[in-house]
């Protein structure tokens, strides 16, 4: 068992990621995300300040019995106990999560909650559970009467954003969410670590992962969350770039745009920041394929570029100024 109580060695582990931009004008201080994120009162919440400000809330703990998601329609009944929380980079992207672990073996009838209680994030399968079955199932998303994680994660962030006295619900831009839905196994012997990630509709995005057995559940959630915002980041630049106008009589409309990247936005580009080093293969193989750095890396040289060229036709324009 490891520290937070979780079986360390799940042969599945689940999950989902909502991301978006937290709905103030302003980046919160320290002192207020960590008032935003104190959903526990018996737990802090937890501050990292480098490479950048992190603030992770404390966990929540939703307590299930319900069937799990299977493509094949196989009826698997599972109780326990998902994890969530909600995380918040250099105050202004949110983010939440709800996940579960599934240990090697089931029961073969449902214990008194006691036997689950002690098992947080983990759900217990009573019977058999078909692996394959149950990470396709997972990954087309929710069905009728079955578990739902999304909607946990989804509660969280609702519950976030009720928090008037700290939130003004008037952001500085506007930012469609994500959600990332993932799973993760283990390998086989003698193989290395993988993923498949794809994109869908609607800001649906999916990971498959095989990872090493002896890596605890919370590092796969960790990579998880870090793909989940960089994805974010690079979709939001990238769509708010999408059509940008480039005559000079748009200076100032193409500034109203571009100012608020500046200002909320570059800064928070900061790949493996909280990704363990057992998965940094699985990291750079997420890189290679669809080159999210040499993507971000040319959007916001393109900004930098915008702004001094407006900066230069904008001084022109100014009587007297050569």
């Amino acid at each position: 068992m490891s520290r937070t109580g979780r079986d360390p060695h799940p042969v599945i582990a689940c999950g989902e990621v909502r991301t978006c931009l937290l709905p103030t004008r302003d980046a919160l201080d320290e002192r207020a995300a960590v008032k935003l994120l104190r959903l526990r009162p018996d737990e802090r919440v937890r501050v990292s300040r480098h490479p950048n400000r992190y603030v992770v809330s404390p966990e929540v703990l939703t307590g299930v019995d319900c069937p799990l998601p299977t493509d094949t329609g196989a009826r698997v009944r599972a109780v326990g106990t998902v994890g969530s929380h909600a995380s918040l980079v250099e105050g202004r992207v949110i983010q939440a999560t709800a996940s579960f672990s599934l240990p090697a073996v089931g029961t073969d009838r449902r214990q008194a909650w006691s036997y689950y209680l002690v098992r947080p994030g983990s759900l217990v399968p009573v019977g058999q559970v078909p692996q394959r079955a149950l990470v396709r199932g997972f990954l087309l998303g929710h069905r009728p009467g079955r578990l739902d994680v999304g909607s946990i994660a989804e509660s969280v962030l609702a519950r976030i954003s009720r928090q008037d006295r700290i939130l003004d619900h008037d952001p500085p831009l506007t930012a469609a969410g994500t959600r990332l839905r993932w799973t993760a196994v283990r390998t086989a012997a003698g193989e290395e670590p993988s993923s498949l990630f794809t994109k869908g509709e609607d800001g649906l995005r999916t990971l498959e992962l095989s990872l090493p057995s002896g890596l605890p559940p919370t590092a796969a959630v960790g990579l998880c969350e870090e793909l989940a915002l960089h994805d974010w980041l690079l979709t939001t630049v990238a769509d708010k770039l999408d059509g940008l106008p480039t005559g000079a009589a748009d200076d100032r409309a193409v500034l109203r745009v571009l100012r608020p990247l500046v200002d909320h936005l570059l800064h928070l580009w900061m790949p493996r920041a909280r990704v363990d080093r057992v998965l940094r293969t699985v990291w750079n193989q997420l890189e290679e394929t669809p080159g999210y750095s040499r993507q971000w890396t040319a959007h916001a040289q393109r900004i930098r570029d915008q702004l001094a060229l407006r900066a230069i036709h904008l001084r022109d324009e100014v009587p007297g100024r050569r």
